[in-house]
């Protein structure tokens, strides 16, 4: 893993969170208990805040980052919140937005400035949520651009909440491997 400070901000990264090697937090980045990291991931907080909540995944390969505030004016920019239990596939790109509790970010689908996508909610692999949208709890969203599918069905968040679990424990295999190679 490379830390940077940038600005007079470091990353800040729980105790009990896995962060993998070849992952890079620059500036205000914040990681929760239990989150990983996955490997080749970026995390660039240098121009506003990431947050990562308890036992979120970031999977290999994704990009998080994040709009500056604008001079002069109201603007707070567009900070990177993600809640907790999200999960966020490989090589997604993460930009400038909320994803709330158990939001789900499919495998290389992109989510841009001022989106949000809502508790118990997919965003399908692949899928572009272009700015400023929202996608509802409860609902998938897919396509280019991302458009409402159906409401998500009782197995579905099932599944999700699995893949939860499943990446709290598979991160802790990871330390203990990533330690032991040490």
């Amino acid at each position: 893993m490379t830390r940077i400070s940038f600005a007079g901000r470091s990353p800040r990264i729980d105790p009990s969170a896995f962060v993998a090697p070849g992952a890079v937090l620059i500036g205000d980045v914040e990681i929760g208990p239990e989150a990983s990291i996955w490997y080749n991931v970026v995390l660039r907080g240098d121009m506003n805040v990431i947050r990562i909540g308890a036992r979120s995944n970031i999977q290999d390969g994704s990009v998080i980052h994040v709009d500056p505030p604008r001079p002069g004016g109201p603007d707070a920019g567009f900070p990177a919140l993600i809640g907790d239990d999200v999960l966020i596939g490989h090589m997604a790109m993460v930009h400038g937005c909320t994803l709330h509790d158990r939001a789900f970010v499919g495998l290389g689908a992109i989510v841009m400035d001022g989106c949000e996508i809502g508790s118990d909610a997919m965003l399908a692999a692949g899928a572009m949520l272009t700015p400023g949208k929202k996608i509802p709890s409860g609902q998938l969203w897919a396509g280019r651009p991302a458009k409402f599918v159906r409401e998500l069905r009782s197995d579905d968040l099932a599944r999700m909440r699995e893949g939860v679990a499943h990446y709290a424990a598979l991160a802790k295999r990871h330390a203990e491997a990533v330690r032991g190679q040490g």
